[in-house]
């Protein structure tokens, strides 16, 4: 089967209040915007996404959504049901089997729904996720109860919403839509049986600020650590870098780029702990380009990469072996030019320093070693 969501980001979000749009707020990094397709698309069902936004903010959308499967944004209209027709009408040359139409202001598609959606699609012309209702229901007037509304039977529908698409085009053209609250009404009003699936709490709609609270999206974070080590010789003629500060030495280090022992050590324990080779694997010396480059690129790259996979930087932690220049003095500075790299808070990066006791060839003064340790907090996979 074809399958296409309709993704609908067009509304206002005049009852949340506040300049921007409730589908572009950030929430776990990320627009909910983002999270409601990344959502649909998780468990493969869907080939494509139509979305629908507000006139004008065609190329904004894309933007967010760049990188997922998405067929050309499209100006929606005054109403949703205006919005849904034009993702319909959208999708007129393709004719997919089945549309499935979802609120973008729903960041959470529980596991299971897309499935328990098409499973009964090959059924019933129609199917829509929905709790049934737990609360009392009171029906009032002028700030009093008027009655108690009995609640056996009764469902509040969630979205996405299943449709064999050809039935749910008819039933748009053929109905005032303006006056449904939900795609599943216009079936209904038809005479097409509708399929109730499991709905869930999960599935929340932002409507208010406060629904922000609810919506539990952050993924289960573990730690995972990774070290690096490096070597330099110690030759004239060049000037000795290392963890990003120049000093005063007689000699400096050996290398096809600046050769910072620190910052070099320090960039394979990321690579490490992230599973992405080593350094020489994403700026292979072999390459001249990288003759001479400042290393303090090669920590800022590393960093990125962290960002890159939803992760954070826990803590850092390099020592540096050299019986000569004593490396003391110029720890802090150290720790503060690794800690602008790497965008965090000085308190997370640690520099020592330490002899071999003039064993070996640190203790010749014939090169300088660093290693380093991270520790990263990753999505769990």
């Amino acid at each position: 089967m074809d399958v296409v969501a309709i993704l609908l980001a067009a509304g206002s979000g005049s009852r949340f209040g506040g300049v921007v749009p409730k589908q572009y707020l950030s929430i776990g990094g990320k627009p909910v915007l983002r999270h409601a397709a990344e959502a649909l698309l998780a468990e493969g069902q869907i080939a494509a996404l139509q979305p629908v936004c507000a006139a004008g903010d065609e190329s904004r959308l894309a933007e967010v959504l760049a990188g997922l499967p998405l067929l050309p944004p499209i100006a929606g209209g005054a109403t949703r049901a205006d919005s849904v027709r034009a993702g319909l009408d959208a999708l007129a040359a393709r004719a997919p089997d089945i549309v499935l139409v979802h609120d973008a202001a729903r960041p959470i598609v529980p596991t299971g729904t897309i499935a328990a959606l098409l499973d009964a699609l090959a059924r019933v012309p129609g199917a829509i996720p929905a709790q049934p209702v737990s609360d009392t229901l009171k029906a009032g007037a002028d700030g009093l109860i008027a009655r108690t509304v009995p609640r056996a039977g009764l469902f509040r529908a969630q979205t996405p919403q299943g449709f064999r698409y050809p039935v749910l085009r008819a039933a748009h053209a053929a109905a005032d839509a303006a006056t449904a609250t939900d795609d599943a009404e216009l079936l209904e009003r038809a005479g097409h049986a509708v399929a109730l699936v499991a709905g869930s709490e999960h599935n929340i709609k932002i409507t208010w600020p406060e629904d922000i609270a609810r919506v539990n999206i952050s993924p289960l974070m573990v730690c995972r650590v990774g070290t690096g080590f490096d070597v330099h010789r110690l030759v004239e003629g060049r000037p000795l870098i290392v963890c990003g500060v120049t000093i005063r030495h007689t000699r400096g280090l050996d290398g096809h780029s600046d050769a910072d022992v620190g910052i070099h050590a320090l960039c394979d324990a990321i690579y490490g702990a992230l599973g992405e080779g080593d350094i020489g694997a994403h700026f292979p010396p072999s390459e001249m380009k990288w003759l001479d480059a400042d290393s303090a690129q090669f920590l800022v790259h590393a960093a990125a990469r962290i960002a890159a996979r939803g992760g954070r930087l826990v803590n850092a932690d390099v020592t540096l072996i050299a019986e000569r220049p004593k490396f003391r003095p110029h720890v802090e500075t150290m720790r503060a030019r690794l800690a602008e790299l790497l965008g965090v808070e000085l308190g997370r990066i640690g520099v020592k320093a330490t002899t071999t006791e003039k064993l070996g060839f640190t203790g010749r003064e014939e090169g300088i070693a660093a290693q380093a340790a991270v520790s990263i907090l990753m999505p769990d996979a």
